[in-house]
């Protein structure tokens, strides 16, 4: 008998039908020999109503407190869900993240996972029940309060459960057929994917692609769980992410996987640095302690007159008034003459492991933006990625550019958003 985990997205169990049917779909799995666990996030949009709600009560809600809120949508999932289960024939029982034994540290909002103990889920499990989890949830090891793991942390949940449990494999149910080579929403001609290895799904979820969260993909390939990315709205046989292709499935290796794009970035320049050694570190420092995270980041070289130059960094917008805040005060520190914000810009990000080894590839890439009109504001590369930086208002023009120009459209349109998020 093999262990199956399963996560359902807000948009597989908005309603009380989808409910219903992601219920037949985890009875066919037990039906079919298999021990399953299935981890649930809050329905549809309750987690953004929910906040609002927070926002209209407190502008700042204290973190602990919005934890034990938010918590509240996974766990009437969870229940409704268990009782959808029951109503076909089958034993289920739902518990919260603490008591599917997910153990995190105490940062609120945006906790990370630091052990699993799942021995409930095993013994429900070894009683013949369907376990349900509710996602995105945790306790803190010190404290012992609740926590969250940040928006998507559902997926991150299910990958650390089905690591805990050895799981054979972990299945991501969401509106869409799997992982395509662009965002469906934007291109209607993008390519589903049969197979994509952990390395490139790492880089197009960092970069933006919002199938699979970058947390959940890193967790998976530490600890080798295949993910399988399916749709709950459809039979389709969805997208396989793991370090080789599943089963007979020969799938050569493209060298462009896909182009994700992001526009939930802003760009912050720090303007007129004195260019000396230390001064980087000051700023950077600055923004690391108040648990600001950073993506890409460009030095113009110095004015030979002046001695100064300007840093840019790009990071969420939910974080720039206190990347801003954090860096008024060492201004005089530092010496800077003024800060700029910009939160009208988008990445796009070219994605494929075959492109380290075909020249090429960039200036391919930067003549298509160029023949679309899209002028670029700062580049960033890895070895197997090219982000740049744009405006938010060229985004969608620019990615289906790009995904034209590397022969990646389809013959047909055959992307799907079933629930309209594209999660």
């Amino acid at each position: 008998m093999s262990l199956v985990v399963q996560k359902y997205g807000g948009s597989s169990v908005a309603d009380a039908e989808g409910i219903k049917r992601v219920a037949k779909r985890i009875v066919e799995a037990k039906r079919n020999g298999h021990q399953v666990v299935a981890v649930v996030s809050a329905m549809g949009d309750t987690t953004d109503e929910l906040i609002d709600l927070a926002e209209q009560v407190s502008p700042i809600p204290a973190g602990r407190e919005l934890d034990m809120l938010l918590t509240a949508g996974e766990r009437i999932s969870m229940a409704l869900l268990a009782m959808a289960i029951k109503n076909l024939g089958h034993e289920a029982q739902s518990f919260t993240g603490s008591q599917a034994g997910v153990i995190t540290d105490s940062v609120h909002n945006k906790a990370r996972i630091i052990d699993v103990t799942p021995g409930r889920l095993r013994a429900s499990l070894e009683e013949g029940n369907i376990a349900i989890v509710a996602g995105f949830q945790g306790v803190s090891q010190d404290s012992k309060d609740i926590t969250t793991l940040g928006r998507g942390g559902s997926d991150t949940t299910a990958v650390a459960l089905a690591a805990a449990l050895d799981a054979d494999v972990c299945e991501i149910y969401t509106d869409v057929d799997g992982v395509f080579t662009a965002d469906p929403r934007v291109v209607k001609k993008a390519k589903k994917i049969d197979w994509i290895s952990f390395e490139d799904m790492l880089e197009l979820a960092a970069s933006g692609s919002k199938v699979l969260l970058h947390r959940c993909v890193e967790y998976a390939r530490r600890y080798n769980i295949p993910i399988h990315v399916r749709s709950s709205f459809s039979g389709l046989p969805g997208t396989w992410v793991s370090n080789e292709p599943q089963g007979d499935q020969n799938v050569e290796h493209a060298i462009i996987s896909g182009v994700a794009h992001d526009v939930s970035e802003a760009k912050v320049t720090v303007v007129g640095v004195p260019d000396k050694p230390g001064e980087a570190a000051h700023i950077f420092r600055a923004v690391a302690e108040a648990e600001i995270n950073i993506d890409m980041i460009v030095q113009n070289v110095s004015a030979a007159s002046t001695g100064l130059t300007d840093i840019s960094f790009t990071l969420p917008k939910a974080e720039g008034k206190k990347a801003t805040a954090a860096l008024e005060k060492i201004k005089a520190t530092v010496g800077y003459d003024s800060l700029r914000y910009d939160d009208q810009i988008a990445k796009i990000s070219l994605v494929g492991a075959g492109m380290k080894t075909n020249p090429g590839v960039t200036a391919q890439f930067f003549e298509a933006l160029s023949d679309a009109g899209v002028n670029i504001e700062l580049i960033s590369t890895s070895e197997i990625r090219i982000s740049v930086v744009t405006r938010a208002d060229d985004v969608n023009e620019a990615v289906r550019a790009v995904h034209t120009s590397f022969g990646l459209d389809s013959d047909s349109d055959e992307a799907v958003v079933y629930g309209g998020t594209g999660r």
